[in-house]
């Protein structure tokens, strides 16, 4: 702050699925300064259940849960194609628009595990609007998209098909097609004989609060020096 003037400040929204430990790795990381110039606006979760909401809560961030069944998108128990697509496509439009429609829109999305891929009717109008979108992926550029990604690297790793027994985990831009945006940092991660798969998914995820803090301030950083 200098003067009378405030300084400005890139506001960022996180959308989150479970227990929040990285939503809570943002919020220290902005509390201490880390992220600087920010401040988290909203937590978004799509599950009812999720422990981020408490988090949330804890730190008075304002948060909601909105679901695809709950919400009524989609019916419990569908397993039609057809009307499953139907129903991810309507509730990711309404999900932008959610976003679009608030009265203080966010600069930056943080995906902190939202455990849903989202579509081009989420995406575009998104974009459109100038706000970006990053995620946290617990794989290499171009290695293990999707689900599972750590269970896949460690059954490589145990057949001896995982190159240099190395995989990792990274912070990406979102675009369509899934966990193939272009990566903001990456961090390698070295396979040990003898670790079993839980001791394995334990350790690359202690690596992952550092990382979505670090990613986080860059891109926030980015978005300040350009003047919001």
């Amino acid at each position: 702050m200098s003067g009378n003037a405030e300084a400005p400040r890139c506001r960022i929204l996180v959308m989150a699925s479970g227990n929040g430990s990285n939503f809570e790795a943002l919020i220290e990381g902005v509390n201490s300064g880390r992220i600087a110039n920010s401040e988290i606006i909203r937590l978004i979760v799509n599950r009812g259940k999720a422990y981020a909401i408490q988090r949330a809560a804890n730190h008075g961030i304002p948060s909601e849960n909105f679901n695809l069944v709950t919400h009524k998108f989609q019916a419990k128990g569908e397993k039609d194609p057809q009307k499953l697509q139907e129903a991810r496509d309507k509730y990711d439009a309404a999900l932008a628009e959610k976003i679009l429609g608030l009265e203080v829109r966010p600069h930056l999305i943080v995906l902190a595990g939202w455990m849903h891929i989202l579509s081009p009717g989420f995406l575009k109008p998104l974009a459109e609007a100038g706000i970006l979108l990053i995620n946290l992926h617990p794989a290499l550029p171009g290695m293990y998209d999707g689900a599972e990604a750590l269970e896949r690297a460690y059954a490589d790793f145990e057949a001896g098909k995982l190159k240099d027994n190395k995989t990792g985990i990274m912070v990406h831009y979102v675009i369509e097609e899934v966990d193939r945006g272009a990566p903001i940092l990456v961090k390698e991660i070295e396979c040990r004989e003898g670790e079993e798969l839980e001791q394995f998914k334990e350790r690359v995820h202690s690596h992952e609060h550092q990382l979505i803090v670090d990613a986080t301030a860059k891109v926030a950083g980015e978005i300040v020096a350009k003047g919001l």
